[in-house]
This record gives structure tokens, C-alpha cells and sequence, in this order.
């Protein structure tokens, strides 16, 4: 198998790295001299343009930031639509608007492509140990497809529905991950101010109905202060209104425990924390209760 590659960033340069090493020739587009050189360096092949891309492969990934990322890819006269021969197969992992996924869909599929929404959680330890959950929309032949592609760096796979429902399934978990990290940092502060040990409070936690991914890393990152990024409040603000606007449209008014934890991100981001990892979250309850862990 071969597999064009968009996006060389922090989750997509080890997606291509898990490719080459379960030994898929990927070629991959890079922009700069220093994406370039790090996709060589784990074993793909370099192109320069979507033409040159498009002229090697049939299948290809994308792993980019936002909406009008996926589209200034894939439409106009030089982009993936347009270039691609039909029968080719699109597999976009970004997160982007459930929406916009239904819409380019539609648009691949005129020109007798297949195009699948297929966001993914887990983060880049997700990928390096091959845990990482893909939520796919599209149609049945076109997720079977996609499954081989992404399987050497996917745990799970899951056909959440038609195209845009693996962009809807990433909004609820985005939507648990924001209300969870709050739910973690007023627990972490409450055992603070009530006096207890926080490292133990979260240790014995972990072997209850509590447990879970979110209090288990990001709440050892809360008490290590360890805010390195590795999902920033920024990209976090960014699902936060893809979020809001399903809501809308979905005719859900409020989801109250998130409504109340995206706005503390989004203060946050205001403040100036919008390069930190999601976790520091846990500094605005601090401010608003004096109480540091």
C-alpha cells in the first residue's frame, strides 16, 4: 500500500512514522525544509506539492487544524478533488465541523471519490502505542477502506454512522474531555483545601468509579504543574465552539457541566494560557478559591 500524507504536525508526523514502520510507502507533503527532513527521517518519501502527491498515490490522510484547512486542500482547480483520479480514497483525521464534513463528502463523492470524517483521540501516545480511538463517518464500503489504511497506528475503529458522524462522535468526547478536566481539577482542589494528600487522593481515586484517562494523566499533570503542551487550551478553545455551534443545531440550549468548563478555558486563553496544555485548566480554580495544589 501506498498513502499520501497532509499534515506533518505533533499527531501527524507520528502517524507517519507508525505507517513506515508497519511498512507502508507513504509519501508525504511538507511545506518547509524542517517537516521535510523530519518525514525522511522516518522513512517517507518528500513531495513539495499536491500535484506531485497525487500523481503517486490514490489514497491519503489528512491531519490538519481546522475547516478551512480540509478545504484549501481539497477544493478549487489544485486541490485533492480536483486531481485525484476517481476511485480514490480521502481520510481526513482532523477535527473539523460536522457540517463541513457532510458538505465535502457530498463534493468527493461527485467526482467518484470517497471521502471519510475520521477524528481521532487519543493524542500522540495514542499513535506510538497503537491505542489510538478513530470515530469514522461515511459509507460502509468507504470505512472499510479507510480501517486498512489506519490500522497501524488505530486501537480502536468505530463506523459512527453517515459522513459527519465521526466529526459529531468527536464533539461528545471533546465535549466529556472539557467537562472531565474541570470535574478533575475541583476535585484535586477540594482535597487540597480539605487537607488531605492530593497525590493520594488522586491514587486511591484511579481504583474507583471515578477512574478515568483524564484523572489519571492530566490530573498527575495538575499536581506536577507539568502544563507542556501536548493538547493546547487554544486548539481546546477551537472544539469548544465546534461544540457550541452542534449544540445549536441540534437544538440542545445548554450543556450546562461544559458550558461552565469552556468558559473557564476560554478565560484562560484570555489570560494569556492559550499555549499550554489543557490541563492548567486546574490554575483558574486555583485563582477563584486562593487554594494551590
Amino acid at each position: 500500500m501506498t498513502v499520501g500524507f497532509i499534515g506533518l504536525g505533533n499527531m501527524g508526523l507520528p502517524m507517519v512514522a507508525s505507517l513506515t514502520a508497519s511498512g507502508v510507502d507513504v509519501v508525504a507533503l511538507a511545506r518547509s525544509d524542517e517537516r521535510g527532513a523530519a518525514a525522511t527521517a522516518v522513512g517517507a518519501t518528500v513531495v513539495r506539492s499536491l500535484a506531485e502527491l497525487c500523481a503517486m498515490v490514490t489514497n491519503v490522510v489528512l491531519s490538519v487544524p481546522a475547516d478551512r484547512d480540509v478545504e484549501s486542500i481539497l477544493l478549487g482547480d489544485s486541490g485533492l478533488l480536483a486531481l485525484l483520479p476517481a476511485g480514490s480514497l480521502i481520510v481526513d483525521t482532523s477535527t473539523i465541523s460536522p457540517a463541513a464534513a457532510r458538505r465535502l463528502a457530498v463534493l468527493a463523492s461527485d467526482r467518484g471519490i470517497d471521502f471519510v470524517d475520521a477524528p481521532v483521540s487519543g493524542g500522540p501516545t495514542g499513535v506510538e502505542h497503537k491505542t489510538l480511538a478513530v470515530m469514522a463517518g461515511g459509507t460502509p464500503d468507504a470505512l472499510t477502506r479507510a480501517s486498512r489504511v489506519v490500522e497501524p497506528f488505530t486501537g480502536r475503529f468505530v463506523h459512527c454512522g453517515p459522513s459527519g458522524s465521526g466529526q459529531v462522535a468527536k464533539a461528545c468526547n471533546q465535549l466529556v474531555v472539557v467537562a472531565t478536566l474541570q470535574v478533575v481539577s475541583e476535585a484535586l482542589v477540594l482535597a487540597k483545601a480539605a487537607g488531605a494528600d492530593v497525590a493520594s487522593v488522586r491514587e486511591a481515586l484511579l481504583g474507583g468509579f471515578a477512574a478515568s484517562r483524564i484523572l489519571e494523566l492530566h490530573g498527575q499533570r495538575m499536581i506536577d504543574r507539568d502544563f507542556a503542551p501536548r493538547g493546547t487550551v487554544k486548539m481546546q478553545r477551537k472544539d469548544i465552539h465546534l461544540i457550541q455551534d452542534l449544540a445549536r443545531q441540534s437544538g440542545i440550549k445548554s450543556l450546562p457541566s461544559f458550558d461552565v468548563a469552556a468558559a473557564n478555558l476560554v478565560r484562560l486563553d484570555e489570560d494569556g494560557g492559550g499555549a499550554l496544555d489543557h490541563s492548567a485548566l486546574v490554575t483558574v480554580l486555583e485563582h477563584d478559591t486562593g487554594v494551590s495544589l
